[in-house]
């Protein structure tokens, strides 16, 4: 299985592919989307949009995992973000992929075992699933695969759950 990590935002796009190949998880490709500050949000989110296209199409993924929006305490930012997503959210569903949500508490609870964990924390634990030399930078890109690793798990979980009901 192939799952698309994406932790959204309007600045920056962290993304994350990996395979789940039994109990191995192999990272294929990971990066981010960047957009200019100083040009039109509308021109952005069109930028994150045609971005999350051209990876699906090209890395096809079997599944896609985003974080869920939390309320913080700038709401312009929590729009932008929301937006962001919005637009990631709908490239995903256009090509038919099936969409998980997690909130960072499920994420780092999922990796790290403790929800209230250090960002670091999260970021060595990303670093040591996927057998990688360095922490992935930005910290958008970790936290892509984190989310990623997430669903892993837990479709993982969810599976074993489905199996032991029949």
């Amino acid at each position: 299985m192939r799952i698309l990590g994406i932790d959204p935002g309007l600045a920056i796009v962290g993304f994350g592919f990996i395979d789940k190949l039994g109990s191995r998880l192999v990272p294929i490709q990971y990066g981010c989307i960047r957009t200019e500050a100083h040009t039109e949000q509308t021109v952005r989110l069109k930028e994150i949009y045609e971005s999350a296209v051209q990876l699906i199409e090209t890395y096809k993924p079997d599944a896609v995992a985003v974080e869920k929006l939390f309320f913080n305490k700038n709401v312009t930012t929590a729009l932008s973000v929301g937006e962001a997503r919005g637009v990631i959210l709908l490239a995903a569903v256009q090509k038919g992929l099936p969409i998980a949500e997690y909130t960072p508490l499920q994420v780092k609870q999922a990796i790290v075992g403790y929800g209230r964990a250090e960002k670091k924390q999260v970021q060595e634990m990303v670093r040591m699933f996927l057998h990688l030399v360095a922490v992935p930078k930005p910290d958008d890109v970790a936290d892509a695969l984190a989310i990623a690793i997430c669903h892993a798990h837990t479709s993982n979980f969810t599976d074993k759950l489905e199996r032991s009901k029949k």
